[in-house]
């Protein structure tokens, strides 16, 4: 019987996961898997950008509005949140942060984690989080012996599409189809207020990575797909 799905999207910001695997959580949650959404950061400074159009606006109004957005979102989608709140812009990358992410690495136990590309020469934030999530991973499954600390097998790692996939060196080489949920993605995103610009941008990107996927499966069913770049080699026992 194939293992159920344990996934754990790391998210720069509170909306990330929304726009880049909102998809993919949803196609493991249907299928009666595990997820679960780390947010590092609510993007209060540098990710809300319809908010701070109002007058009289504070960070802490801020974060408290992106948490029930995002938290509707992850609800909707089947997945538990969780937020570090570390601060954005810039989201940094200390030695207690990677710990923290590290022991929900090892507490979960996933066997997929998603995240963010590793450039991003628009977003200092997104490169961090791939920092951070990679540093974790590592340190969760340790050195392949016996440890001084408690191990896990190690997690399949995948990154999902940035914003400018082209200026981020960001080759997509696994296309989900996500046609059967993009009904509660497209609920999802429409949580997202604080970002109401990006709805819009990424619903047809779900298109055109379909457009990919149907060209290289030969499956015309596909209307809807995400794309992502496998960084674990896969591993198989024949072909």
């Amino acid at each position: 019987m194939k293992q159920a799905v344990r996934l754990l999207v790391v998210s720069a910001h509170a909306a990330d996961f929304v726009w880049r695997a909102a998809g993919a959580i949803a196609s493991v949650t249907r299928k009666s898997g595990a997820a679960r959404v780390v947010a590092l950061s609510y993007g209060e400074r540098g990710e809300s950008g319809e908010l701070w159009k109002q007058p009289g606006q504070t960070e802490q109004k801020v974060k408290e509005i992106r948490r029930s957005e995002a938290e509707a979102a992850a609800t909707l989608l089947g997945a538990a949140f969780v937020p570090f709140d570390l601060g954005d812009y810039p989201l940094e990358m200390d030695r207690s942060a990677v710990e923290r992410l590290t022991q929900e690495i090892r507490d979960f136990e996933p066997n997929l984690i998603l995240t963010h590309a590793k450039e991003d020469p628009f977003n200092p934030d997104h490169g961090t989080a791939y920092q951070m999530t990679e540093r974790a991973r590592q340190l969760a499954s340790g050195a392949g012996v016996a440890s001084a600390f408690k191990t896990i097998a190690p997690p399949e790692f995948l990154l999902f599409e940035p914003h400018q996939p082209e200026l981020s060196g960001f080759c997509p080489n696994t296309f989900l189809d996500i046609t059967p949920v993009f009904e509660l993605k497209t609920a999802a995103m429409e949580k997202m207020g604080a970002q109401q610009y990006l709805r819009e941008y990424y619903a047809q990107r779900a298109a055109q990575r379909a457009n990919h996927a149907r060209r290289i499966s030969g499956n015309k069913n596909i209307l809807f797909a995400e794309a992502f770049q496998r960084v674990s080699p896969h591993v198989i026992s024949g072909f």
